[in-house]
C-alpha cells in the first residue's frame, strides 16, 4: 500500500504539489517536518477534470475509484471558482461526501485555498523576489501597490495573491505559467507558508508521517 494519493483541480496546482512534494528536502523542520514517506507524482498526483468545480463536485468518487491502495487522500481546490460558498463550508461538504464512500476522516484531507494557489506563493521573503526579478523585497512589494493593489504593512501577502502575481509577472516581462510557481515553491522555506489552507495541510501531513523525537 502506497503512502499518499493527492487530486488537484488543475495544472499549475499539479506543479505546485509536485515541486514541493519532491523536494529533497520537504520532510526537513523548515520545510513539512515530517518523516519521509514515499511520493510519485507520475502515479500519485492525479489531476480532476473539471478545475475547481470537478474537484468539489466529484472529488469523492475520484477518492472511491482511484484511492484504493492508498492509506491517505489529499484534494486540493481553489475556493474562488464561481461560488459564494465559503471555505469552511465547500470542505465539511466534500468531507462528508468521501466519508460517506467508506474512507475514515482521519486517512484524507480536504484542502480549500482562499482565495487561490498564489496565497502559498506569496511571503515578504528574497527567495520570492529573486525569480520574480526583484533586487529588494521592498522593491516587490512596491511592484505590487504600483498596480494598485493592496498589501498592508506587516502582511505576509497582498490581499489578492493571484492579481498581485499576474501584474508582477506583466511588469517584469515573465509570461504567465507554472514555471514562475514552481521556481518560487523550489526555494521558499514552506514553514514560512502561514495560509490558513497550507498550515492545514502540513498539518495532516505531520499528523500521518510524525517525524520521531528529537530528528
Amino acid at each position: 500500500m502506497r503512502d499518499l494519493v493527492v487530486f488537484v483541480a488543475d495544472l499549475t496546482m499539479e506543479k505546485a504539489i509536485e515541486t514541493f512534494l519532491t523536494r529533497p528536502d520537504f520532510y526537513r523542520s523548515y520545510n513539512l517536518h515530517v518523516r519521509p514517506f514515499d511520493f510519485d507524482p507520475r502515479t500519485d498526483l492525479i489531476r480532476i477534470p473539471g478545475n475547481d468545480a470537478g474537484v468539489f463536485t466529484k472529488g469523492h468518487e475520484w477518492v472511491r475509484d482511484f484511492g484504493r491502495g492508498y492509506r491517505h487522500a489529499v484534494l486540493v481546490f481553489d475556493r474562488e471558482y464561481g461560488t459564494d460558498a465559503d471555505a469552511t463550508t465547500l470542505r465539511d461538504e466534500l468531507c462528508a461526501r468521501v466519508c460517506a464512500t467508506g474512507w475514515d476522516h482521519d486517512r484524507f484531507c480536504v484542502v480549500v485555498i482562499d482565495p487561490e494557489l498564489e496565497a502559498w506563493i506569496w511571503q515578504r521573503n528574497q527567495r520570492v523576489a529573486t525569480p520574480l526579478k526583484f533586487n529588494s523585497v521592498a522593491d516587490m512589494v512596491a511592484a505590487v501597490r504600483a498596480a494598485g493593489l493592496e498589501w498592508g504593512d506587516g502582511e505576509a501577502k497582498p490581499s489578492r495573491p493571484k492579481e498581485a502575481l499576474q501584474a508582477v509577472v506583466r511588469q517584469r516581462g515573465l509570461g504567465w505559467s507554472s514555471a514562475i510557481h514552481r521556481s518560487i515553491i523550489s526555494e521558499i522555506s514552506l514553514v514560512g507558508c502561514q495560509d490558513p489552507a497550507f498550515v492545514e495541510l502540513r498539518s495532516a501531513l505531520q499528523g500521518w508521517f510524525p517525524r520521531e523525537v528529537n530528528s
